[in-house]
Order: C-alpha cells, then structure tokens, then sequence
C-alpha cells in the first residue's frame, strides 16, 4: 500500500510575481482508494495535480507532498529499505516522481506523429524501471558515502525515452508484447489502438481511453486523472471508466480523479468526495457529497466556509 500526503500545500504560478492558487491544501490519498476532487473553474484542482506531478510552471511556497511506500510496493523481488518508504515529491524530478509510482492522466493529451503506441509505452515502461533503479542505488550510495558529491544537480534523463534501440531495456519486446495484450484485454481496448501514432488522429475519448491504458501499463501507486471524463459520450466515458475501475480493482492502484460533473461518479463511486475552493480543500465527504453539489452546485459550500471561518 501506498499514501499520497499532501499537507498545506502554497503554491503560486511560477513567474515573478505569480499569481498565488494554492493556499493550504490538504489531502490523503491511499491505494485501492478513489477520491473525487470538484470544485469549479479556477478553485486550484487541476494545479494540485500538476504540482504532484511536478510541472514547473508552478513553485511551492509552503507545505509538502509526501509518498510513503510499503516494503513490497514494488513487487517482492524490490525490497525498500526501511529509510526510503517516504520521500517528499517536492524534492525530485518528474521522472523520479514518476518512478515513485507517481502518474498524471492529461485533460488535453499530446498528438506525437510517427511514434507508435507500442513503442512508446514500452520505452516508458523500461525507463520507469531504469529510473527507479537508479533512483534508489543512487540513494543508498548516499547514505553510505560522507561527505561526498550527491548528484544533487543532476535531473532527468541522460537521453530521451522516446531515443535508443527498441531491442533495449529490462522489459523486451516479446515480453511487453504480452503485457499490452493482457491490459488491453483487461481494458476492453481494440488491439489495433497499439500499432497507431500516439494520439494522432484518435478522437477525444480514444485519447482519454489512451490515458488510462498507459496507467495500466505503468502500475502507478497512485494516479491522478485530471478531468478525464470531460469531452466524453455516454458509450466512451462507460469504457473510461471502467478502465478507472480496473485500474483500483485489478492493480490496487489509489485514485485522484479531477471532475466538474457528477456523472462519471455514476460508474467510478468514489471513496471521499472532496470540495476545493480558492485554492483550499473547503469540504469532504461521501458520494452522497457530489449528489448534493449536482442539485445544488457549489455556492452552499462557500457559504458554510466563510461561516466556519
């Protein structure tokens, strides 16, 4: 099991001057868990999601986001030491976050002509277990050493994941092969979606079906979706969102799921349902919460904080 911890979270646009969003954000989030985050346009969802993931045009003024991992997060033959279960994301790269067990479903996901579907999620695979190989000698060789170069400024990838021969990596071909039948099958995906250019040319729900594909693909511990039902008709978001489902159910993974509307909540039934207004968590609660903000939007909320305060 996994926890995703955020604690008073500040952040503002990351430019001189930057426009304060964040303003003390709270929030826990745990695998095999699915939590809903609403609230309207502006309030400062779809930042969080972006500063967990580690966009950078956003800087953190205050606060922590913390992962703590379980000895076996990773699968038995990965054991974590005792003294790296939690790390605060804050501190690493997005790939490192990445490696974590950290995953960010896009709103508006990127078209890459002449990059296939297939080669792309295999790469990614393998370089999110290179990375977390890396990450974790990296930091017992740390630990070990005193007073040495830490490789503080060193960030990112030496070379591209889309570059390097596809023969290469821990996963090969053959054997990845499987694994995308496997999760389009668990998915209920038409398997010519793998032989396609990434996005292009997929309409809006592919794209976002596309998204959670790539979670399947990436096991992450935790998966943030932002507004994944959006653009959505009826017959595609049943099939998004039994990919959401899947990915809880089948992989335990915890989600975050950033939504305006209810109606995705008819086929994911979230966990916690919670409230975000001026860049603050202002309620939380059970489904019955989204039921309630459906009939009455969100102006009972903001008036039942401000009294509160």
């Amino acid at each position: 099991m996994a926890v995703l911890e955020i604690n008073n979270l500040h952040a503002e646009v990351a430019e001189e001057d930057g426009e304060t969003i964040l303003q003390g954000v709270n929030l826990e989030v745990e695998s095999g868990e699915i939590h809903a985050l609403m609230g309207p346009n502006g309030s400062g969802k779809s930042t969080t999601a972006k500063i967990i993931a580690g966009h950078p045009a956003y800087k953190v003024t205050d606060g922590e986001v913390l992962i703590h991992l379980e000895e076996d997060e990773f699968g038995e033959d990965f054991e974590i030491p005792e003294d790296l279960r939690t790390w605060n994301l804050l501190d690493l790269e997005p790939n490192e976050r990445a490696a974590l067990g950290i995953f960010l479903g896009f709103q508006y996901p990127a078209e890459i002509e002449g990059v296939t579907m297939v080669n792309f999620l295999r790469t990614a695979l393998n370089a999110k277990l290179e990375e977390r190989e890396e990450l974790f000698e990296d930091e017992d060789e740390e630990a070990e050493s005193e007073g040495g170069d830490t490789n503080e400024d060193a960030a990112g990838y030496d070379t591209s994941p889309m570059e390097g021969n596809v023969e290469e990596g821990e996963i090969g071909v053959a054997e990845f092969q499987e694994i995308l039948q496997e999760k389009m099958e668990q998915l209920d995906m038409d398997e010519r979606f793998a032989s396609r250019y990434l996005n292009a040319g997929f309409s809006g729900g592919e794209k976002k079906q596309n998204e959670v594909l790539q979670a399947a693909i990436l096991e992450p511990s935790i998966a943030v979706l932002d507004e994944i039902d959006s653009g959505l008709d009826i017959d595609r978001l049943q099939d998004v969102s039994n990919g959401i489902n899947a990915l809880r159910d089948e992989q335990g993974a915890g989600i975050l799921q950033i939504t305006h509307y209810q109606r995705i909540l008819d086929y994911v039934e979230p966990d916690h349902v919670h409230v975000m207004l001026d860049g603050q968590i202002a309620k939380s609660g059970g489904p019955e919460l989204a039921e309630q903000l459906e009939d009455e939007g969100y102006d009972w909320v903001r008036e039942e904080a401000y009294e509160a305060a």
